[in-house]
């Protein structure tokens, strides 16, 4: 397997890359490597890569996968020490729900224009058989 990095670099936030990315997520505390971050540099080029020139569906997928890897955590209490944990899964989720329902007011469906016109599919006697000794022209008409 493959090392694990994990990187960023401020000065490249002009672009749409992994730099970006982790910035736009607050994944950029980098320095204790998988300690500090959430994900690798592999997995955010991966997504990019998966969807390319689609940036908020990129950064959807990842987030979705935070939203997964943070949801089995629970808060916890133990004496005087209290971890919160689901709170860090909550605000993964709210960010997942922004980002779905501003993708999903993008995905118009559109009509094929090449399927649209030409003979009906429907048709009168559609369902006559001659062989049967049907008489051609007998089928129900369709509306």
């Amino acid at each position: 397997m493959a090392e694990k990095t994990f990187t960023y670099d401020p000065a490249k936030l002009g672009e749409n890359g992994k730099d970006k990315m982790r910035f736009e997520l607050g994944d950029t505390m980098v320095e204790g490597g998988a300690e500090t971050t959430y994900l690798t540099d592999e997995e955010i080029t991966a997504i990019l890569d998966m969807y390319p020139n689609r940036w908020k569906r990129a950064k959807l997928a990842l987030v979705e996968s935070l939203c997964r890897r943070f949801s089995y955590e629970v808060d916890t209490n133990i004496g005087p020490l209290s971890l919160g944990l689901q709170g860090r899964v909550e605000t993964w989720r709210e960010m997942y729900k922004e980002l779905k329902a501003e993708i999903g007011g993008y995905a118009v469906p559109r009509a094929n224009p090449d399927a649209i016109g030409g003979s009906p599919y429907f048709y009168a006697g559609m369902m006559d058989n001659p062989a049967a000794g049907s008489k051609e022209g007998g089928g129900n008409d369709v509306p």
